[in-house]
């Protein structure tokens, strides 16, 4: 059995809207995103992905990821979902959805988690 849970944390919502994220945001990710930072000068921000696996003796193995970053001003690029368009990764200067599906799976929190999880369960046997 494998669970995910995935959220965003502000630096200046005091790590909201964390494992709220789903509910905070109410379908309108950006919209609700960049109302709440109006003015803010503080955007760091970043992504968490929590992965659980239980095996069917009972065992829990888990793979964190995380990917930091900031919010932009206002939204670019077209790929992705949720924050994509707002949420430029540490490092680069696109957000999300300017960098593609291609580099999401790569560098995203929850590409971060499975091979956190992978490497759990390889070390488990």
């Amino acid at each position: 059995m494998l669970g995910e849970d995935s959220g965003l944390e502000v630096e200046a919502l005091g790590g909201a809207p964390g494992v709220e994220t789903a509910r905070w945001a109410q379908g309108r990710h950006v919209e609700r995103i960049l109302e709440a930072l109006a003015g803010e000068t503080d955007r760091r921000a970043r992504y968490v992905c929590e992965l659980v696996a239980l095996s069917p003796d009972g065992r829990e193995l888990r793979g964190t990821g995380t990917m930091e970053g900031r919010i932009a001003e206002e939204p670019r690029g077209t790929a992705g979902f949720g924050f994509d368009p707002v949420f430029v990764p540490d490092g680069e200067e696109r957000t999300v959805a300017e960098l593609g599906d291609e580099w999401k799976r790569a560098h995203s929190h929850r590409s971060r988690a499975a091979q956190a999880l992978r490497a759990a369960v390889e070390s488990s046997y």
